[in-house]
């Protein structure tokens, strides 16, 4: 080879090395936009000018519906709104949305060599967004949205207005964007992969008392109902939130979702699949269309809603919905549960149960065979709920293909979970959680306050354990569970972003984006705080909780200090986001405060009432007050804020129950006649369950944080981690990742460990474990630790709280588990404690040590 070919070859590999340097530097894998403009930056809003939104009129619906939705957002930015077009306009700069093989315009540039797609083309729900120079004649510059199907050009859509500052409660808690004169999308292209789970969605629940009389009032003013309105926002909300999923309302209260032709229609303009609940199968809504409007629809009576003896009946009635929702994007529960939410009717014994419940799939499936051409071709789930988990963990068998979804015990914990078998199935599994419920041993449908921790926490152990195919939440009227609703569902879109360890910091990161950096780290502090003392206690259970005197004190000036720095930052917050703030912070966390301030009070009136009349007195005052402050501030949710938009939407006594009115004072006579009288109960769902419940106390010779551990032994397949933001003092530890090695009792020397060292004197003592009412994750796992102290014999703990006893009951009210032991201390000075964390999915939160 000669000179003067090596210096060709060389300059050619600069040149090629170059072209790669700058293609990397444009490839930046996000989309970044600034109000200031950069060298090759495309202009989304500039000098009172934005550009138009091309879209195909051959393309999906959802598209031009969502291409209008941003244009809107644009409008709320810079006062000037994009016009969304199907023809090109004589612009320089201009937005093209489509989708890959449904847009002539993407394809075009994809055909050009202009637009790269491979990295989504034929994926689920991918887009990719990039800036184009001289896409095409006339055109300068173009930002480009190309989605893989329906759903990838919307999210990647919306991502635009994301990215320039449009939270995706916009409309439905009022987070108004900042107005900006420029803004700038830097070159760049995000390729957005497939999501973690590919079907994600909310379950609207228990809507009685909040989101069926706002809509009937103020959406769906015609049908006085909730419907293809008030669904629109809905289904807007979900694909702002990347959600492609509905359960929809089906409470007594609401008309069955098919009920309403449109409903459906507009579903799947919007791009969202329809589902129904773990009670109501193939789509149908029992309350509603078996118990209410059979004879309307069908002419006659119904017969019973009982398989064994009216197997025609009931069946038509499922192929009649089949037939109609044919042509839809829909998911089918399959398999057989009561009228409404409980045991089938039937057979008396678990074996009959089974057959009757097998019999029914194999019959729901050859309603499938016949409208799609096969039993797999229809999208089915089997969810074992409540009782059903029993009838599947007994034998019942479900076809491989259907998707098994895993329920939590409606407090937050997920009761099992696949083992390896179940893991190799073709349907996958799922997971239906909550973030609300009506139900036993208490209902808790006013506020929202499962933390970021434990969804994280639940959630990325049902992810490990293969619950990939779908999530659903419940999340009752979708206020004021906001925060929380966007948590899970961001990470159903992203499951390795947001885990056990990271998850404590979700809440600054919303913050930063709802309100504004500069809120972003007191927000957080009062939200996790929030969260920690709804671990201890939810709002709603503060009438079955005893708590003792420094533990109310304790909880007293704790929410006194939330209400002090709610007040600061709200003094601070532009006015432009006074409303959300009142929505998204301000009201939950009060009126946490102000239930706490009402119940303690008034307990504190009764315990002074004959020794200290006018402290008695005091008490009752305040008792009264707090009441009224939630009265007030629920008035104001619902009457003042953005002139009465939410009228309706909160109610601070969901079914009346008694938690919510005036407790007992030693003052009666300063109550009003509306004070004295609360309304009545309302019994269409569940009888009241009144229990009491110890809180946590302190002890009477030392209480550790589990993470106070002085030494620790991981092991190589996983590690012992602190969980911030879990457990009763805010932290906890637990063995990650969750797939790790279960150890059985002959083995546990072999399982990780902590150690703690705690000075006592010569003594009998017993030590309480207290940890988070978890289960074990399946049947090929325990939930078990062991306690050594001082090298003494080993003992054994089974921290399963999956029977639904009066255990249970206690541990997911108070908001832990606790195995007390007790043990003896030879000799005074140095103890050590050492335990063994022989399973995962524990989380141990706190060790507390008494003297007998």
């Amino acid at each position: 080879m000669n000179r003067k070919s090596l210096s060709q070859i060389i300059v050619a590999l600069f040149i090629v090395i170059g072209c790669a340097e700058l293609q990397a530097q444009r490839i930046t894998n996000k989309l970044t936009i600034v109000p200031q403009t950069k060298t090759g930056a495309f202009p989304l809003v500039e000098k009172g000018i934005v550009p138009s939104i091309l879209t195909d009129k051959a393309d999906a619906e959802v598209v031009s519906i969502v291409a209008n939705a941003v244009a809107s957002d644009i409008g709320l930015i810079s006062g000037v709104m994009p016009q969304v077009v199907n023809k090109r306009t004589n612009e320089e700069y201009l937005i093209i949305a489509g989708t890959i093989g449904k847009s002539a315009v993407i394809d075009d540039l994809i055909k050009s060599g202009k637009l790269d797609v491979s990295s989504v083309k034929n994926k689920w729900e991918s887009y990719t967004i990039t800036t184009i120079n001289t896409p095409v004649a006339g055109v300068k510059q173009a930002l480009v949205v190309a989605g893989s199907d329906r759903r990838g050009t919307a999210y990647g859509l919306f991502e635009i207005s994301k990215q320039a500052g449009v939270s995706p409660w916009v409309w439905w808690a009022d987070v108004k964007p900042t107005p900006r004169k420029s803004l700038y999308v830097l070159q760049g292209t995000l390729v957005q992969k497939e999501p973690s789970v590919k079907y994600r969605g909310i379950f609207i629940n228990d809507e009685d008392w909040g989101l069926n009389p706002w809509a009937a009032k103020n959406m769906d003013t015609d049908i006085k109902d909730i419907g293809p309105k008030t669904y629109a926002k809905v289904f807007e909300l979900l694909l702002r939130l990347k959600a492609n999923l509905i359960w929809p309302a089906m409470h007594d209260s609401t008309k069955a979702f098919w009920y309403y032709k449109q409903n459906p229609v507009v579903a799947d303009k919007y791009a969202i699949v329809m589902g129904s609940t773990h009670c109501d199968m193939m789509l149908r809504s029992n309350t509603f269309e078996w118990q209410h409007n059979f004879e309307n629809e069908y002419g006659r009576k119904p017969g019973e809603y009982r398989y064994d003896t009216n197997k025609s009946e009931v069946c038509k009635y499922w192929e009649d919905r089949v037939n109609e929702a044919k042509n839809y994007e829909a998911m089918y529960t399959v398999g057989m549960r009561g009228v409404r939410d409980g045991e089938i009717t039937g057979p008396e014994t678990k074996e009959g149960k089974i057959a009757l419940v097998e019999n029914v799939i194999g019959d729901q499936r050859n309603i499938f065979k016949k409208y799609f051409g096969s039993t797999t071709n229809a999208l089915q789930i089997f969810c074992p709920y409540k009782e059903v988990l029993g009838l599947y963990t007994a034998g019942l068998k479900v076809p491989d293909d259907v998707t098994l979804v895993w329920t939590d015990d409606n407090y937050g914990y997920i009761r099992q979970l696949s083992n390896t078998a179940e893991q190799k199935r073709s349907g996958s599994s799922g997971i239906y959680y909550h973030l609300s419920y009506l139900g036993g041993p208490h209902d808790y449908t006013w506020l929202s306050s499962n933390s970021p921790s434990l969804i994280a926490y639940e959630m990325t152990k049902a992810y490990q354990f293969g619950a990939d195919k779908f999530w659903v939440v419940n999340v009752g009227d979708i206020k004021p569970a906001e925060l929380e609703t966007q948590f899970f569902l961001d990470m159903a879109w992203d499951a390795k972003k947001w885990t056990p360890e990271n998850a404590t910091q979700y809440v600054q990161s919303w913050a930063a984006v709802t309100f504004g950096t500069a809120f972003a780290v007191e927000i957080a502090a009062i939200k996790n705080q929030y969260y920690q003392l709804a671990q201890i206690g939810k709002p709603e259970h503060m009438g079955m909780l005893q708590f003792d005197h420094e533990s109310k004190t304790k909880r007293l000036a704790a929410y006194a200090n939330l209400i002090e720095k709610v007040n600061t930052v709200k003094s601070r917050v532009p006015k432009l986001l006074q409303d959300a703030f009142f929505q998204l912070i301000e009201y939950p966390v009060k009126g946490a405060a102000l239930m706490t301030q009402k119940f303690f009070y008034a307990q504190m009136s009764l315990e002074v009432a004959e020794t200290n009349k006018k402290l008695a007195l005091d008490y009752s005052q305040k008792t009264k007050n707090a009441l009224e402050q939630i009265i007030s501030l629920t008035h104001h949710y619902n009457k003042e804020i953005e002139n009465g938009k939410w009228d309706g939407i909160i109610t601070y006594a969901p079914r009346n129950l008694e938690t919510y009115a005036m407790p007992k004072i030693a003052n009666p006579e300063i109550l009003s006649d509306s004070l004295r009288n609360p309304a009545a109960f309302d019994k269409r769902y569940i009888e009241k369950v009144i229990t009491t419940i110890e809180a946590a106390k302190s002890p009477n010779v030392v209480s550790l944080s589990a993470s106070d551990f002085k030494n620790k032994q991981d092991i190589p397949s996983d590690k012992i981690i602190t969980v911030d933001g879990l457990g009763l003092n805010g932290k906890s530890i637990s063995r990650y990742p969750f797939t790790g090695k279960s150890f059985k009792n002959e083995e546990y020397t072999q399982a990780p460990y902590v150690e703690y060292k705690v000075n006592l004197k010569a003594g009998e003592y017993q030590l309480s474990l207290k940890s988070l009412p978890t289960k074990t994750i399946n049947k090929e796992r325990n939930l078990n630790m062991v306690l050594v102290i001082n090298q003494q014999a080993p003992k054994f703990v089974d921290a399963d709280t999956s029977k639904k006893d009066k255990h249970w009951t206690m541990s997911v009210v108070r908001g832990y588990f606790e195995k007390i032991l007790p043990f003896k201390v030879e000799k005074k000075g140095e103890t050590t404690i050492r335990i063994y964390l022989q399973d995962t999915g524990l989380a141990l939160s706190q060790i507390d040590i008494d003297k007998l």
